[in-house]
């Protein structure tokens, strides 16, 4: 990823992104709206209210089922309109028992977690030797068949980063890993916790099996318990390990996403889509991850309301199904992708601050991206010369070319909490969760009204 380094060529590049509107202040009603949702209690109301009275919601599962009822009627009293659950099903991933431990040569517990779609152990478990490789990259270069009969361990040293730029990175660990080990004759693998923090809690996490692939056993170890199975593996004794990661597969169950719009005046204008998702892991609340979410694009699209009717309809999407391969944004995309679109904005990365914006947005709405960014800089948020992408939940509708605006949250704490059980309320921070307020209703106010041609015209 691109960065913008400090000082005067920093200040001639950021000029250069706002040059077109600079000339055009930021609306007044801009900073009604900013200094308004400053003082949101919606979000918080949101967040708490979906992680207490729901809790956990994975996918398909009836917990997700009560997650959409909850979000139905909580947009139907916030006001929103045309307020709807719109079903699908898919096969659902569930999580038994997960248990593991050094037989040998330093008998102890280690604190794991099955990733999603981990192949399951018999109930009694199994038992094998490990074979310790340093990283992805180490595995996939062991000969092929050389893990016959072998439990694969792999680790990685993932770095905290304002921008979550090292996930994608050392996710790989987690996401390919699992095929990789299989491919070799692997009976089972375990995976450093794809995180940042030093808690003995183990990270979870979708993978999905390559084509051809049979599914083995697949967990998460927490960070402090792959550093210590590392230790163990370096003294240079074999290493044994005890692996029960009991789970099942069931076909055809229910998901589904929640919509709920603020009517625009121009229906030629097109929909600007502000997304979430609904469903969490299994092990915390879903807090960060993504009830926060919705909360935040709910409450900015009722800010929104409050200044006026908006020209283009903003229609909040919280999306089912989105941690175990992004369901919701497929089934979206599906009934309603030749719909006008105008603008996709999506939350997904916690509730800190906003502390950056990107754009990809047609040529001729240069000024919009002024104007914004204009209006954000008094909280602390600045643009940026990388381009906008989106996230899961709108990805098909990004990849059809409709315009994008991503509005980045800093993220140095989120890998600490990400998947695991301490993703609940506590980690919200109520300030920093109404500057994400108020950086949203400045953005969706204007797009919503603006004059400049979008995806939809």
């Amino acid at each position: 990823m691109q960065k913008i380094r400090s000082g005067p060529l920093a200040a001639l590049l950021l000029g250069s992104i706002l040059a077109p509107s600079l000339a055009h202040a930021a609306p007044a009603d801009s900073s009604a709206i900013r200094e308004a949702a400053l003082k949101d209690d919606v979000a918080w109301s949101f967040t708490e209210g979906l992680t207490t009275e729901v809790g956990p919601r994975p996918a398909g599962t009836p917990q997700e089922a009560r997650a959409r009822d909850w979000a139905v009627a909580k947009l139907k009293a916030l006001g929103f309109s045309n307020v709807r659950a719109e079903p699908y099903k898919m096969p659902v991933w569930q999580r038994v028992h997960d248990e593991a431990r050094i037989i040998s040569p330093f008998p102890q517990n280690l604190v794991i977690a099955a990733l999603g779609n981990s192949g399951s152990t018999p109930e009694q478990g199994i038992e094998g030797e490990i074979v310790y490789f340093p990283t992805i990259a180490d595995l996939q270069a062991a000969p092929d068949g050389s893990l016959k009969g072998k439990i694969a361990f792999v680790s990685h040293e993932m770095k905290a980063a304002q921008d979550g730029s090292g996930y994608g990175y050392y996710g790989a660990a987690r996401r390919q890993g699992p095929s990789v080990a299989a491919k070799k004759g692997a009976i089972a693998i375990l995976v450093k916790s794809i995180g940042t923090d030093h808690h003995r809690i183990a990270h979870t996490g979708v993978q999905m099996w390559a084509d051809g692939v049979t599914p083995i056993p697949a967990v998460a170890l927490s960070v402090p318990d792959a550093d210590q199975l590392a230790r163990v593996a370096a003294r240079g004794n074999p290493v044994r390990v005890h692996l029960t990661a009991v789970s099942k597969t069931l076909k055809d169950q229910s998901s589904g996403n929640v919509i709920g719009e603020i009517p625009g005046s121009d229906p030629k204008a097109g929909v600007i889509v502000a997304a979430c998702h609904l469903d969490s892991w299994d092990q915390g609340t879903g807090a960060i991850d993504d009830a926060s979410g919705c909360g935040i694009i709910a409450a900015a699209a009722l800010q929104v309301a409050k200044a006026g009717t908006p020209r283009r309809t903003i229609r909040v999407l919280f999306a089912g199904a989105e941690e175990v391969g992004g369901d919701g944004g497929r089934a979206y995309f599906a009934a309603h992708g030749k719909e006008p679109h105008a603008l996709v904005l999506e939350s997904d990365f916690g509730a800190d601050k906003v502390w950056r914006v990107d754009f990809t947005l047609p040529e001729a709405a240069a000024p919009l991206a002024g104007r914004i960014g204009a209006a954000l800089a008094p909280l602390g948020v600045v643009p940026s010369r990388d381009k906008a992408h989106g996230g899961s939940d709108i990805e098909p509708l990004v990849d059809a070319g409709v315009p994008v605006i991503d509005l980045q949250q800093d993220g140095t704490r989120y890998f600490d909490i990400h998947h695991t059980p301490d993703d609940t309320l506590d980690k919200i921070d109520p300030a920093q969760l109404q500057q994400n307020v108020a950086a949203w209703a400045v953005t969706l106010l204007l797009a919503a009204n603006a004059p400049e041609s979008l995806g939809a015209n």
